[in-house]
């Protein structure tokens, strides 16, 4: 997998882990993204560090060197929307 691609599959599914704390597949599916970011990547400690009226800023380190990525805020929240709005979830 992309590393871009791991590093928003993880923010989005960190959200829903966040807002679910409860929801066992929302936490298992997080630690297998992180797990993806550590052996393929590299990355360590991915952290949302803000979160501002437009963009979540995402802090972790690679290769030695503390980096920050941002997302738009609706791209990164859009999953729990989708999960909230399904009943089947709720």
């Amino acid at each position: 997998m992309k590393f871009d691609d791991a590093l928003f599959n993880w923010l989005q599914i960190h959200i829903v882990a966040e807002d679910r704390p409860d929801d066992r597949a929302a936490l298992d599916t997080r630690d297998f993204f992180a797990q993806i970011l550590s052996e393929d990547h590299g990355v360590i400690s991915p952290h949302i560090s803000a979160t501002d009226a437009t963009m979540v800023h995402v802090k972790y380190e690679r290769n030695g060197h503390k980096l920050l990525q941002m997302y738009p805020r609706e791209a990164a929240e859009q999953l729990l929307v989708d999960i909230r709005s399904n009943p089947k979830y709720n």
